[in-house]
């Protein structure tokens, strides 16, 4: 039989990573991750994101698309390669000044909840019609993209219920801090590449990143001090709707990932 990976065409992940939109997803969630203090701050110190944007973001689509799209091998060998990465960082906590280890499990559950929990944001308010238990079922699946990474899944929460109550027991732990504020900056306004500062493609550029802050709870966009109007939610479900069906307009084969290309070759399925 050949190996469907840790998922297959059937699951709902395939469902929602099928979806463009899940990349403005994926930059909501680098808003919600600076969110946390020392999330942040491991970033900022073990990572050159701001010399290498860029091959960082592709660094992370190879993971993700691996992780989904491969075989059970290729996603178990990239969550290897992961662990042993996070397993020689360290960082300072700026306000105690205390070291502490990447591979925390609250960090990683921290960025594993916030990464999967904006994909599904992104897929559905983008248009992708999902029941409340197929959405259940999405989590329940991305429990094994957090073991890949080294967390129980038993620690993971996984339905709609258990992310909402984790998102609550969380935000007491969470703060706009001087690295969060500046990744913030950072997010919103990255430097292009290959010379594509245009003034068409900047504007591209921000209305993505404005689509992803409006994306984000009420509760972090107040954190990091914008304002947040009664219309706000009502706006970013109308824009996510028409840009999420306008890129569906897209072939599939064209915007494929390689990785999702070879599945579908090696599953003899079509696009």
């Amino acid at each position: 039989m050949t190996d469907a990976g840790l998922f297959g065409p059937d699951s709902i992940t395939w469902r929602v990573h099928r979806e463009p939109i899940v990349t403005v997803g994926g930059l909501r969630s680098l808003y919600l991750q600076a969110l946390h203090p020392r999330a942040v701050a491991g970033v900022e110190q073990n990572s050159r994101y701001r010399q290498d944007p860029w091959g960082r973001l592709a660094r992370t689509s190879t993971y993700v698309t691996t992780v989904i799209y491969g075989t059970t091998e290729e996603a178990e060998r990239a969550g290897k390669r992961v662990r042993a990465i996070h397993a020689r960082m360290t960082a300072v906590d700026r306000r105690t000044g205390e070291r502490f280890r990447i591979d925390e499990p609250e960090l990683l559950r921290w960025v594993h909840i916030t990464e999967v929990e904006s994909f599904l944001t992104a897929a559905t308010r983008g248009g992708l019609r999902l029941t409340p238990a197929e959405a259940d079922e999405y989590f329940r699946e991305q429990t094994r993209t957090a073991a890949l990474v080294g967390l129980d899944p038993a620690t993971v929460p996984a339905s709609v219920a258990q992310v909402d109550a984790y998102y609550s027991s969380m935000r007491p732990a969470l703060e706009l801090t001087v690295d969060s504020a500046a990744t913030g900056i950072f997010l919103t306004l990255p430097p292009l590449p290959y010379g594509l500062g245009l003034t068409p493609v900047r504007g591209a550029a921000l209305g993505v990143s404005a689509l992803a802050i409006g994306m984000l709870p009420s509760w972090a966009r107040k954190l990091y001090g914008l304002p947040s109007l009664p219309a706000t939610d009502l706006v970013t479900s109308v824009n996510a709707r028409v840009v999420g069906g306008l890129l569906r307009t897209v072939p599939l084969q064209w915007i494929s990932s390689p990785a999702r290309k070879q599945a579908m070759k090696r599953l003899g399925l079509r696009n």
